[in-house]
């Protein structure tokens, strides 16, 4: 039996502890003999380890927001962007009163670094910031021609968290051109092994400038001959202004071919009253012309010389009274009117006697 340990007032006694067993001194367990056959079927029957082994260094996070009086068009490609890019954080939308200061500090609040805020004007002109939180730069967009996902239906497909290509139009570029090609990349390229990430790079981001505006596609690479085929969203971005800080600040380059979305309306209206303006002005011109006298021309004597006068015929006196023409139409009414009033007359002569009977 196991010792026991008296109380010293007299208890109950307890069992005492067994003393602990010192691992040096203690003999190795002996080793199961394995065999070749074993060792093959344990490698077969283990897991792989995961594919991406490295580590998490690039932490990128991007907020992607809007603000209030957003159309569903938006809100379907903020949702589209938020799906391509794992590395993204989605917030409420911020009142349209606000100033665009206050969005450091919620960037600074969710932990982000970059931002991509949807501004809506009007309910029909939508804005992008592209801004890096909150030193800068910044850079402002106009948004034109969007198609979400949902809407193209294209062909492509990637696998959803995968890392995209980035592909820049080989064009001459100034400074503050590159500038925004460098901030735009570090928004767009999701961080290598990012927890959300997948390790596979199957689609490609191409920027094109073309008329002076930045074509956003997304393509899918096809494995068999590096094809592309589109999968959406597609957008056009107007460049407007580059900021030096983030959301404000001096401004770094201004685009002297941007037109605003209200100067481009004005022109279209004015274009189509000075089609109106033509248009009654040609109907005044033609009033007048009408009201003018018109000019009589001099006799031509010329005008008479190939004339041939005709034969003069003798004058012929009728004495007797021609024959009255017969007016058929009026023969035919009198003829129709007798008849009728016929008829009404056997018509009550037939109602008086069935009164009567």
């Amino acid at each position: 039996m196991a010792a026991t340990k008296r109380k010293r007032r007299g208890g109950l006694a307890v069992q005492a502890k067994k003393p602990k067993r010192n691992e040096k001194d203690a003999a190795p367990p002996a080793k199961r003999h394995t065999t070749a056959e074993e060792v093959e079927e344990e490698e077969r029957d283990r897991i792989p380890g995961p594919v991406c082994k490295g580590k998490w260094k690039n932490k990128e996070r991007i907020l992607i927001f809007s603000s209030r009086g957003i159309n569903f068009r938006t809100r379907h490609l903020m949702q589209d962007l938020r799906m391509l890019m794992p590395h993204s954080k989605a917030d409420t939308k911020m009142d349209r009163k606000d100033k665009l200061f206050v969005i450091n500090e919620v960037c600074e609040m969710k932990n982000c670094n970059k931002c991509i805020y949807f501004e809506a004007k009007k309910k029909q002109d939508l804005y992008m910031w592209l801004s890096n939180s909150p030193h800068g730069p910044s850079a402002k967009f106009l948004v034109q021609n969007i198609h979400t996902l949902a809407e193209l239906k294209m062909t492509g497909n990637c696998l959803k968290g995968s890392r995209p290509l980035l592909s820049f139009d080989p064009v001459s570029f100034s400074f503050s051109v590159r500038g925004l090609i460098f901030l735009s990349g570090m928004i767009f390229s999701t961080p290598r092994y990012h927890p959300k990430s997948q390790p596979f790079v199957d689609h490609v981001f191409t920027f094109t400038i073309l008329d002076n505006r930045i074509w956003f596609r997304n393509f899918q690479i096809i494995e068999e001959d590096a094809a592309l085929v589109e999968i959406g969203p597609r957008f056009v971005l107007n460049l407007i202004k580059i900021f030096q800080g983030s959301f404000g600040g001096p401004t770094l380059y201004e685009n002297p071919h941007y037109q605003s979305p209200n100067m481009h309306r004005r022109v279209i209206r004015s274009i189509t009253a000075a089609k109106y303006r033509e248009k009654q002005q040609v109907k005044d011109v033609q009033k007048l012309r009408k009201k003018e006298p018109k000019t009589l021309l001099p006799h031509d004597p010329t005008a008479d010389v190939f004339v041939t006068p005709a034969e003069e015929k003798p004058i012929e006196i009728q004495w007797v009274k021609p024959e009255p023409k017969v007016d058929l139409k009026a023969r035919k009414k009198r003829i129709y009117k007798r008849q009728r009033k016929m008829k009404q007359r056997m018509d009550s002569g037939k109602k008086n006697k069935s009164m009567e009977t």
